[in-house]
């Protein structure tokens, strides 16, 4: 394989830039562009230095000296992708580490694709695919639940549970094999109803790392939420204090807001893409009708829907007339003014039973409430991070597929189906396994999933 080299960190004005080279020529070409401040040797002075061991110089480029640096040699197979490693801590800068990397290149690299350090680690065995995936998703946390998670599967976590389910089908499927394969030999009958239950087992435990799925992508990726209700009720004061910034417009005017705000903020472990949505209400301004619309459809596009009145008053005919279009699975209704009086008939909003909060968007009074419903929504108050969770589509179709074998597997034993054939139908499912690690999957699949990654990963 060729050297492949990259900018590792943020692009950006910064204390240290690292540029990161991976390869066989790693450190000959570091050497080609390295000069020593201490000890005087230029010659192989990168090559022969030990691995985890640094250098303190200057990068020479173009006939002259463009900044001091600090060169890192990890040598293979202890280092992150598997193979000798150099890494140039320079100044961080745009210029300079762009410069630092022309260098690089120049002396014989070649610009790393996206995500092609992490895939070169999978490829030397450094880790399985599903631990590679995690990578992203460690660098991608919002919050100290997704960090924790995505850690505990870029350690294996996830790994190690799938290994478990395939020892046990590899076991039950050898138990199967020599029964077939030895009919002369002295071997207990297949008691069919154990390897049914058997089999239901593993199906459970696969059940339960889907179930956690939408969860988890919901404290990764965090959840759509649209803010609605009529003009004036508190929507853009809610905003400015769960953002706690002054990103929408607050006045005593009905219609101030004309267009979706959106920022994303923590409530509790979940990262919340906010939406303060335009006054709900029929009018005649054609700016502000527009804004409506797109009121009404971040409506149907959330996935959580915080409909507010004003408490303060009691419901009035667009309230009425929104309730109607609102799903009551994810909508919380937020009594906002609620230190003003309360002078709203609850009976109104019965239907949405546990998912009324008494607030007030100016002082936070109820902000501990929304949080709870919102967990309880979205699954977390369920949730056991010690669970085993997958992270992205790939591996729920994988597992969602190794289930369906699965399960067949059981509905033919019911209707007679005989144990040559499960063992095939055993296979199939072994194979879904092997794709989830990575042990047995496409070229295509390794390029789509590395593709995702950002360059220098």
């Amino acid at each position: 394989m060729s050297t492949i080299a990259a900018i590792s960190t943020a692009q950006g004005v910064g204390g240290i830039g690292v540029i990161r080279i991976s390869g066989a020529e790693s450190t000959k070409i570091a050497d080609k562009i390295f000069v020593p401040f201490i000890g005087g040797e230029k010659e192989n002075c990168i090559q022969n230095l030990s691995g985890y061991r640094a250098k303190y110089g200057r990068i020479l480029h173009e006939n002259e000296f463009i900044d001091e640096v600090v060169v890192l040699v990890f040598k293979a197979p202890h280092s992150y992708t598997g193979e000798d490693v150099v890494e140039i801590s320079c100044h961080g800068g745009l210029y300079i580490t762009k410069r630092v990397l022309r260098a690089v290149l120049e002396a014989g690299a070649a610009l790393a694709e996206p995500g092609e350090f992490t895939k070169r680690a999978f490829l030397n065995g450094k880790m399985d695919l599903s631990q590679a995936e995690a990578v992203m998703d460690l660098i991608s946390a919002k919050g100290k639940r997704a960090n924790q998670i995505a850690f505990g599967m870029r350690e294996g976590k996830s790994s190690k549970k799938i290994e478990e389910i395939k020892e046990e089908l590899l076991e039950i499927s050898a138990g199967l094999s020599v029964w077939a394969d030895y009919p002369e030999e002295d071997i207990p009958q297949v008691d069919e109803s154990v390897l049914k239950n058997n089999i239901h087992k593993i199906c459970e435990k696969l059940r339960s790392m889907i179930d956690n799925y939408d969860t988890f992508k919901s404290i990764k990726e965090g959840v759509k939420t649209a803010i609605v209700g009529r003009p004036n009720v508190g929507k853009s004061t809610l905003m400015n204090y769960l953002s706690d910034s002054q990103k929408s417009i607050v006045t005593d005017i009905p219609g101030t807001t004309r267009d979706a705000i959106e920022e994303t903020v923590m409530i509790g472990d979940i990262p919340v893409l906010l939406i303060d949505t335009a006054g709900i209400r029929d009018t005649l301004d054609k700016v502000e009708k527009i804004g409506v619309e797109k009121a009404k459809k971040y409506i149907n596009e959330s996935e959580i829907t915080l409909f507010m009145v004003d408490a303060s008053s009691p419901l009035c005919a667009d309230d009425r007339e929104l309730l109607k279009n609102l799903d009551e699975s994810k909508t919380i209704v937020l009594l906002n003014k609620c230190d003003i009086g309360m002078k709203v008939d609850i009976n109104e909003l019965s239907t949405f039973k546990n998912k009324i909060v008494e607030l007030s968007a100016l002082s936070g009074k109820g902000i501990d409430k929304l949080k709870e419903i919102i967990e309880n929504i979205v699954g977390l108050s369920k949730f056991d991070p010690s669970d085993t969770v997958i992270s992205n589509e790939r591996q729920l179709t994988a597992l969602k597929k190794a289930t369906e074998i699965l399960e067949e597997i059981i509905n033919q034993l019911d209707f007679g189906i005989t144990l040559d054939a499960v063992t095939v139908l055993m296979q199939d499912a072994l194979g879904v396994f092997m794709e989830f690690t990575g042990e047995n999957v496409s070229e295509a699949v390794v390029n789509k999933v590395f593709s995702k990654f950002c360059v220098g990963k």
